[in-house]
């Protein structure tokens, strides 16, 4: 369902669609995400500030919008028998670790969410909710080839290995993974092949 994440009526509106159609979620997994590279000042001078705004509402507020929002759920929810309530993933970016030149900005607004990690799971962990991030590297997505004009194979050559961008199954897989493994918490992972720009 289209959704404006970013929104507060919106997302509390289709989670409320979502709950009503299948129950509550114990699992939320965050993959919204804008890409943009842009220098802080170019040859048309300084980067719109509005763009950097539309970079924080979709990358950073909406995430912790979401967030606050399926952990308020998910504290209602009876434990499993280990505790745990449910598990909730944000996607991050090695931006956030490695920006390039042109990506203050969205290196910005993902450095938001890998800060959020560890306080939030701090937070929700006595009510039996964990919260991980991911960092992506080169993945073959839309917002990659949004992001970067021309995109080639010295791109992918450049990570250790694979020598590739990732493939959207390899960042499912370890989605998977993370909500089987309950002492993964607090933490980013990242998924970027040994790529450090």
């Amino acid at each position: 369902m289209p959704c404006d994440v970013a929104n507060s009526l919106a997302a509390e509106e289709a989670l409320a669609t979502a709950r009503d159609a299948h129950g509550a979620a114990r699992v939320l997994v965050h993959c919204v995400g804008r890409g943009h590279s842009e220098p802080t000042v170019g040859v048309n001078g300084p980067m719109p500030l509005e763009d950097f705004r539309q970079l924080v509402e979709v990358n950073l507020i909406s995430t912790f919008n979401m967030m606050r929002l399926a952990a308020a759920d998910m504290a209602r929810l009876q434990p499993r028998s280990n505790g745990e309530r449910g598990v909730i993933l944000s996607t991050a970016s090695v931006a956030a670790y490695d920006g390039q030149s042109g990506e203050a900005a969205y290196a910005a607004s993902k450095g938001g969410v890998v800060s959020m990690i560890l306080p939030a799971a701090r937070e929700l962990g006595p009510l039996g909710i964990r919260v991980v991030g991911i960092a992506p590297g080169l993945f073959g997505t839309p917002t990659l080839f949004a992001m970067e004009k021309d995109l080639d194979s010295r791109l992918a050559h450049q990570i250790p290995f694979p020598h590739r961008f990732g493939d959207p199954s390899e960042f499912a897989m370890l989605v998977l993974h993370v909500l089987k493994n309950v002492m993964i918490n607090g933490t980013v992972l990242r998924l970027d092949g040994g790529h450090h720009r």
